[in-house]
């Protein structure tokens, strides 16, 4: 199985790396494997080709040179070089500098990816697309949804995702966001990190949440399907399900989403159509915890408090 690393370079999809002509290889690289297409989407502090923060090098290699905060994607996704897995890519774009100047180049990011995976669908139209994305990779991918045709991504995994939820519900109702079937994966893990974005950028509306928060409350989608990452009834559901997710074990960690031990088998049942999203909405509680429950959990009574009748 080919792993094509692409980066984005002056607003548009380029080889990592190499000056060689992107279709060509992309074509190459769709002929050696006629299995599913996997984009993988990285989010903020990363820059291709920046030791010790190239995606390609660390995130999205079968081996990656850094352990830390670090797990292969590849691999635990089952892209690790056999044949029948299909294509896999690593999609870098600049996610380095303030937090504001990546967030405007991850909507810059996704205008390229949307550009790209049309090139994709013209060489191989009948190959479905998957993508998975992180923070502000989620923002990407989002954006490539809205600006592509319908029926271009089949199915997407956000992972703890860095968008506000007017903006999500914009894409995801798009003609292209009504033909994609999306796993929303959140945890009140990340609670400081969504409200420190919305408190940094500006908001496209009052009172504006990140796409975690409103996913349980304002933003229902019919193609969208949230996982409460740290609840145990969603853990312990998902675990009659087959499925063996770790429970959390910090209060705050916005890498929990791919970090967590057994959340890969989930991810490749979903992309691969194994866990369909019916089922898995029929499996998952469809209520979330409130911001803030896991940072400060409510204390839990020291005796039960007995009601007698007089």
């Amino acid at each position: 199985m080919p792993l094509l690393r692409i980066t984005v370079t002056e607003g548009s999809a380029a080889l990592h790396g190499s000056s060689a002509p992107l279709l060509s290889a992309l074509r190459d690289a769709l002929a050696e494997d006629a299995g599913p297409i996997t984009v993988m989407v990285h989010g903020f502090r990363y820059q291709p080709g920046r030791a010790g923060n190239c995606p390609h090098e660390t995130l999205f290699a079968r081996e990656p040179r850094t352990t830390r905060r670090i797990v292969g994607w590849p691999r635990h996704l089952g892209l690790r070089g056999q044949a029948g897995e299909g294509l896999g890519i690593s999609f870098g774009w600049p996610a380095r500098g303030t937090v504001w100047q990546a967030f405007e180049q991850a909507d810059l990011a996704g205008r390229a990816l949307a550009t790209f995976l049309s090139d994709i669908r013209t060489l191989a139209p009948e190959r479905p697309i998957h993508a998975i994305g992180h923070s502000m990779g989620a923002r990407v991918i989002l954006r490539a949804i809205r600006d592509s045709d319908p029926e271009t991504l089949r199915r997407v995994i956000l992972l703890a995702g860095a968008e506000f939820e007017e903006t999500a519900k914009i894409c995801l109702t798009s003609p292209a966001g009504l033909h994609t079937q999306v796993l929303n994966v959140t945890s009140r893990e990340n609670d400081v990190f969504d409200f420190m974005l919305e408190h940094l950028i500006t908001a496209p509306g009052k009172r504006s949440k990140m796409l975690g928060h409103a996913a349980g409350g304002s933003l229902s989608i019919p193609n969208m399907v949230t996982l409460q990452l740290d609840d145990a009834n969603s853990l312990q559901a998902l675990r009659r399900a087959g499925f063996r997710i770790a429970p959390a074990e910090r209060r705050i960690c916005h890498w929990s989403p791919y970090l967590r031990a057994g959340v890969f088998p989930l991810y490749r049942a979903f992309l691969s159509g194994q866990m369909p999203l019916v089922q898995l909405r029929a499996t998952l509680p469809d209520t979330h915890a409130p911001r803030w429950s896991r940072l400060f959990p409510r204390p839990r009574s020291a005796h039960p408090v007995i009601l007698t009748a007089h």
